[in-house]
């Protein structure tokens, strides 16, 4: 997966800062999204909808909390609070 195969038109303009520049704190979710072929990524209503394996396990939004559907591995880069 890469950054052309997401339509970042209709993604929220504060979550395409925090996935896609260096500082951001989404940035490692979206590394690892790239590296990990299990992983796959759609955008949905404005915020990226990360599945593995076909089922939904995180949900980031651009200025909501990110919401965690399933527990994996991937959550465990969601910044702490």
């Amino acid at each position: 997966m890469d950054m052309e195969s997401i339509d970042t038109a209709n993604m929220c303009s504060h979550l395409q800062r925090k996935l896609f520049e260096k500082e951001g704190v989404y940035h490692p979710i979206w590394a690892a999204v790239l590296e990990d072929p299990e992983l796959t990524a759609v955008v949905r209503s404005r915020q990226l909808h990360i599945y593995r394996n076909g089922k939904k396990v995180l949900v980031l939004a651009g200025k909501a909390a990110p919401k965690i559907i399933r527990e994996d591995v991937i959550c465990a880069l969601l910044p702490k609070v």
